[in-house]
């Protein structure tokens, strides 16, 4: 990571489709022809209008659903650590999945509407990653899981990360005190996004999987849980990779009809469910806390 080429989102955007992207263009420009790269087009509607990428709002959808049976899952387990805390996760995960669907799904939007949508979906991004590391600390029974105390704390310091990003992201879009107006011109450098949407949720996860692994195997002394959580890992990972290193391939193959959006949300799909199962089956059990 050069300093040079630090905040920089151009060669992000150009290759990948990131609702920081429809955040990062000058008003009234599209943002596919802002920065170059296939662009993707999915299926032309009437009016010269375009559902840019139905594969990912599909997913998100079934997402959608699947969030609201973990929820349900999550609500009668009565008795596991860290209930209400798992909840606020895939709460997160849910606006996450509802922006999706207006942000990198194309779906055919006013641009200040989809960048009012892209500024929550970064938010959210951020403000669930925190969420899910808080997670990993309730599991140390350090406070009193799911008692006002605990779901204070965490539900306090995400609005706050929440509210910050999401002035960032819509300072950024609207020009409201031109802080940030270089950053909607190539190489589109802007230090406060990238930090908080780049970087922040990527240090959160690494720290809830080293957290976790301590917790399972020095705490609790188990293994199988393990296989949940790396599989986890793994899902995010391909999904990352099919969105920053395979979806201009897969643009330039199909002509634009598809990129690797549509992996990202599956693969990211089936890593939080994966997370789900890990969580369950370290609370299923009264496991004994030495």
């Amino acid at each position: 990571m050069g300093g040079t080429q630090y905040g920089k989102f151009q060669s992000f955007c150009k290759d990948a489709t990131l609702p920081v992207c429809n955040i990062l263009v000058a008003n009234n420009q599209p943002p596919e022809a802002a920065y170059g790269g296939c662009i993707l087009r999915g299926i032309t509607l009437s009016n010269n209008r375009n559902l840019a990428n139905l594969g990912s709002i599909l997913l998100a959808g079934l997402a959608i659903l699947v969030t609201l049976f973990l929820l349900w899952r999550a609500e009668r387990k009565a008795a596991a650590v860290g209930r209400r805390e798992m909840q606020l996760f895939l709460a997160g995960f849910l606006v996450i999945e509802i922006c999706e669907i207006f942000t990198v799904g194309g779906f055919p939007l006013h641009n200040d509407v989809r960048k009012g949508f892209s500024a929550v979906h970064i938010a959210a991004i951020v403000a669930t990653t925190w969420i899910l590391l808080m997670n990993a600390v309730v599991g140390y029974q350090l406070l009193d899981d799911g008692t006002a105390l605990s779901l204070g704390l965490i539900g306090f310091t995400s609005l706050a990360l929440f509210v910050g990003t999401g002035y960032v992201a819509l300072d950024t879009a609207f020009s409201w005190s031109g802080f940030w107006d270089s950053s909607l011109e190539p190489p589109h450098q802007n230090y406060a996004l990238y930090t908080l949407y780049q970087l922040a949720p990527l240090v959160f996860l690494f720290l809830f999987f080293v957290l976790e692994s301590v917790l399972v195997l020095r705490i609790l002394g188990e293994t199988k849980p393990m296989v949940y959580l790396v599989a986890a890992a793994l899902l995010f990972a391909i999904g990352q990779v099919f969105m920053y290193v395979v979806s201009k391939h897969i643009c330039s193959g199909t002509d634009g009809k598809i990129n690797g959006t549509l992996f990202e949300t599956l693969f990211t799909l089936l890593s939080v469910v994966a997370i789900f199962v890990f969580w369950s089956s370290i609370t299923e059990d009264d496991w004994p806390v030495q």
